[in-house]
C-alpha cells in the first residue's frame, strides 16, 4: 500500500468518525490537501482556532494535542486563535471573573486573541488586569480610551513563521458591546461603530498589509439578525473593507465555513463543538484550505486537561451541593429564551417581584403595580429535571447581576417593549422575559426606528421606537394598563443602567427614579426557590410557560418554509 493511499485512508477514518455536522466542510476541504504525498500537512502553516468558549476549560486541551499531532504530520508551524467571549457564560470562569480563562489559554498556547462583548462583564479595569497575564498577544482595533483617543490594545499584530512567512492579525470586536455590557462598567472607553467602525478595520489592516504575506481578520462580529440592521455582522464587513484575506468570526455562536456565504470566513460555534483549521501553503503563501473539526474526534492533552479539571473539581465541591429539586426542565437555550417566553423566564422575573414585594423599599408604587422584566440574553443555561444547586443557578446567570427597581411610566414601559422586540421573530439578546405583565407582540408590523439611542452621551447601536405599533399591554397584575401611571419594574442593574435596547430605563435610573438593591440575582432566585417554592420548582407552576404573552405572527409561505433559516 502506498504511503499517498495510506494518508488517504486514515484521514478518510478520521472524517467518518467526525458527525454529520462537519463531515462535508471537512471533506470538500481537505480532500486536496491529503492527495498531495505524506504526510499531508508536509510544508504547510495551520491556523488552529476557537471562538465563544464561554467557560468550557476542559476543550482547551484539545489544541496543544491537535498541534502537536499536525507538527507530526510535517506542519512547519502551528499558530493557535481565538476570536472572544472565552471570559464569561459559565461558572468555571465566572466565579474568578475570567482570570481561569487566561490561564487555560495560556496552558493551551494560544498565540493571538481578540475581545468579545463579554469579555467586558467584569469592568474594563478588570479585563486591563487579566490580560496583565496574559502570554499571548491581545488585538483589538475598534475600542479606544476616551481620554486618549487610543485603542486600548494594539489594533494587529504580526507573526513570522519558521518559514519566513508573515501572517497579520487584526481583532475587531462588535460594536453592540457598548450596551451589551453594563455600561457603568465600561465608562472610559468607546467603540467604533456606524460607519467608523469600518473606517478603524480598513486602517488597521492597511497599516500592515504591505509588511505581511496574508491578513487574517479576528472578528467577533457574527452573522446575526439582530446585527445586520447595522452592518455589523463579519459578512457586511468583509464586502466592506479591502485586504482581509480570510475571517475568524464569532457572536453569533454560528458554525460556519465558507461555502455557506461564499466569502472567505469561518466560525465554530461554541463551546468547543469544533475546531476551526486553516491551512497555508509555505510555498504559494495563499490559504490552501479551511475546514472544522468535531472535537468528538479529537484527544486531549493530558497536562492541559488536568489543569482545567483541577479548576473545575475545586467549583464543584463549593458550588455542587443541591439545594432544591426541579420536576420540570427550565429553558435557558438562546432559543426560545431571545424569541419567545420561558418558563426559565417566568422563574427569574417572579423571584425578582417575590423580593422585592417581601424585602419592601418600593415607595412610589402599589404592590399590583410591580412588575419585572429581565433581558433573555441574561439567561445562560439550561436546568435539567432533577437536582438544583448553587452551580445550576450561577451557570443560569453568571454575570454577578444585581437586582435594581425602576420607576417609569406606562408609556415607558411600553417603548422598553417596543425596543426590546423590534427584530423580534429574530432572536435579540433584550428580548423581555416578564412578570406581572400581560402584553401582545404583533410581528406582522415594522419597527418604526427613530433616533439612535444615547448612553453616557455617547451613540449606541440601537433605535428608540417613533411610534408604539407592535405592542399592546393588556394588563398588569390583572389590572387595566394606563399610560399614565407609574410602575415599579424590579430588573438586573445591567438593564437599568440601560443595557441592551433599555435606553428609557437608563433615562428614569440616572434621573433618581430608581435604586440598586445591591443583592445579586442568582442569590434571589435560589432565595425564591428555597424560601417561597419550598425547595421544589413543580410542574403545575413552571411546566409551561405561563402566557403572559401573546405573539402573532407572520404568515410563513411554503417557499419560505422550503428555505433553510440563516444560522
Amino acid at each position: 500500500m502506498t504511503k499517498k493511499l495510506l494518508s488517504l485512508i486514515l484521514v478518510l477514518a478520521m472524517v467518518l468518525a467526525m458527525g454529520s455536522a462537519a463531515l462535508a466542510d471537512y471533506y470538500s476541504n481537505l480532500l486536496p490537501v491529503v492527495t498531495t504525498y505524506a504526510p499531508e500537512f508536509k510544508d504547510k502553516t495551520v491556523i488552529l482556532h476557537s471562538n465563544d468558549v464561554h467557560g468550557a476549560i476542559d476543550g482547551y486541551a484539545y489544541m496543544p494535542a491537535l498541534r502537536e499531532k499536525l507538527l507530526s504530520q510535517g506542519a512547519t508551524d502551528v499558530l493557535v486563535v481565538d476570536a472572544g467571549d472565552f471570559s464569561q457564560g459559565g461558572i468555571y470562569v465566572s466565579v474568578n471573573k475570567g482570570k481561569a480563562a487566561i490561564d487555560m489559554m495560556n496552558a493551551a498556547g494560544y498565540d493571538v486573541v481578540t475581545l468579545g462583548n463579554h469579555e467586558f462583564d467584569y469592568g474594563f479595569d478588570k479585563l486591563m488586569e487579566n490580560l496583565k497575564d496574559a502570554k499571548f498577544q491581545a488585538i483589538c482595533c475598534n475600542v479606544y480610551n476616551d481620554a486618549t483617543g487610543e485603542t486600548i490594545l494594539p489594533p494587529s499584530t504580526i507573526i513570522e513563521t519558521k518559514s519566513g512567512m508573515k501572517i497579520g492579525f487584526v481583532g475587531v470586536e462588535t460594536p453592540e458591546t457598548a450596551s451589551k455590557v453594563n455600561p457603568g462598567l465600561i465608562t472610559e472607553i468607546g467603540f467604533s461603530h456606524f460607519s467608523k467602525l469600518y473606517d478603524a478595520v480598513q486602517a488597521a489592516v492597511d497599516a500592515i498589509r504591505g509588511e505581511c504575506d496574508l491578513v487574517i481578520g479576528l472578528t467577533h462580529l457574527g452573522v446575526g439578525v439582530e446585527s445586520a440592521s447595522n452592518g455589523y455582522r463579519s459578512v457586511d464587513l468583509l464586502n466592506t473593507v479591502d485586504g482581509i484575506d480570510f475571517a475568524i468570526d464569532a457572536h453569533s455562536h454560528t458554525v460556519m465555513s465558507s461555502a455557506k456565504y461564499d466569502l472567505p470566513i469561518q466560525s465554530t460555534g461554541t463551546k468547543f463543538a469544533y475546531v476551526g483549521v486553516v491551512v497555508i501553503d509555505n510555498a504559494t503563501r495563499m490559504i490552501q484550505s479551511n475546514f472544522l473539526l468535531s472535537t468528538a474526534s479529537l484527544e486531549k492533552d493530558e497536562e492541559v486537561a488536568a489543569a482545567a479539571q483541577e479548576i473545575i473539581d475545586a467549583v464543584d465541591e463549593q458550588y455542587g451541593t443541591p439545594f432544591a429539586t426541579s420536576e420540570v426542565r427550565l429553558e435557558g437555550e438562546r432559543i426560545p429564551s431571545r424569541t419567545s417566553e420561558t418558563n426559565m423566564g417566568d422563574l427569574i422575573t417572579d423571584a425578582l417581584v417575590w423580593k422585592m414585594l417581601k424585602e419592601g423599599g418600593i415607595e412610589n408604587a402599589e404592590p399590583n403595580q410591580v412588575v419585572s422584566i429581565l433581558n433573555g440574553g441574561s439567561i445562560r443555561a439550561t436546568i435539567e429535571a432533577g437536582d438544583v444547586s448553587m452551580k445550576s443557578i450561577n451557570a443560569v446567570q453568571p454575570f454577578g447581576n444585581t437586582v435594581a427597581v425602576i420607576y417609569v411610566t406606562g408609556e415607558e414601559l411600553l417603548q422598553a417593549l417596543e425596543a426590546s422586540t423590534f427584530s423580534t421573530p429574530e432572536q435579540i439578546g433584550a428580548f423581555p422575559q416578564t412578570s406581572g405583565i400581560e402584553w401582545t407582540l404583533d410581528c406582522t408590523k415594522p419597527y418604526a426606528k427613530g433616533d439612535v439611542y444615547m448612553l453616557n452621551g455617547k451613540e449606541t447601536t440601537y433605535f428608540a421606537p417613533d411610534s408604539i405599533q407592535r405592542v399592546t399591554i393588556t394588563a398588569i397584575n390583572g389590572q387595566p394598563f394606563d399610560p399614565t401611571a407609574t410602575y415599579a419594574v424590579v430588573t438586573s442593574n445591567f438593564i437599568a443602567e440601560g443595557g441592551d435596547t433599555y435606553n428609557v430605563f437608563n433615562r428614569a435610573y440616572v434621573a433618581g427614579t430608581g435604586f440598586d438593591t445591591g443583592v445579586s440575582l442568582d442569590q434571589t432566585v435560589m432565595q425564591y426557590v428555597t424560601e417561597a417554592l419550598d425547595g421544589k420548582i413543580t410542574a403545575e407552576q413552571y411546566g409551561q410557560p405561563r402566557g403572559s404573552l401573546t405573539m402573532i405572527l407572520p404568515e410563513v409561505t411554503e417557499e419560505e418554509e422550503a428555505v433553510e433559516p440563516a444560522a
